[in-house]
């Protein structure tokens, strides 16, 4: 960074940076762009997210955020408690609820076990998984992790592990590619798969 440049933008801009998508040269771009825009949306920006900062927080139930605990979707009557649906980050849960295809629980991993990048089990939000699907009301688990190996690896994982909660374990179809990701399927995609889900 140049010298000329005050510190208060250089740590701006190495914020910015850190965000995923974001390298130092958008970072720079969008630091003067919120610049230029201060009363519009750098103010705005700064604000809601000290708001998000102090208000959302991670659902002790499911793993999902929001700006209450348990989340809006555990305290919803209306949803069904019967069947829990495993995914690997909020995400996807938000892309699930997108597509409308699903009315029960959710459960948010943390991600998915990786020798490579050394996530154990309990590194993950399995150990809930296990303690949720134990209550008599559950009775099915509906594995909808992302095609991968390690997506793959952490269901199997599971289905060993739920073997005796006794309840059916069934996964998303095939209708999700080899290697795609829920948070990048359309919608349509989404509910054809959880419509034809099967026994895992």
């Amino acid at each position: 960074m140049a010298s000329n440049v005050s510190p208060e933008i250089e740590r701006l801009i190495s914020l910015l940076a850190k965000l995923p998508g974001l390298g130092p040269r958008s970072a720079r771009r969008a630091a003067l762009d919120l610049i230029k825009k201060r009363d519009g949306l750098m103010k705005p920006l700064a604000a809601s997210m000290a708001l998000a900062a102090d208000k959302i927080s991670t659902c002790n139930v499911c793993g999902n955020v929001d700006g209450q605990n348990p989340c809006h979707i555990c305290a919803a009557p209306a949803r069904d408690q019967s069947t829990i649906c495993v995914i690997q980050d909020v995400g996807d849960l938000w892309a699930m609820e997108r597509a409308g295809a699903f009315k029960g629980q959710y459960h948010v991993l943390g991600g998915t076990l990786s020798a490579l990048d050394g996530v154990r089990p309990e590194d993950l939000n399995i150990a809930g998984l296990i303690d949720r699907a134990k209550d008599p009301v559950v009775k099915e688990v509906i594995l909808a992790m992302n095609a991968t190996v390690d997506g793959q690896t952490t269901a199997h994982y599971i289905t060993d592990h739920l073997e005796s909660a006794g309840v059916t374990i069934s996964r998303l179809a095939h209708g999700v590619p080899v290697g795609g990701e829920l948070d990048y399927l359309d919608d349509g995609t989404i509910a054809a798969a959880m419509k034809s889900r099967r026994p895992f």
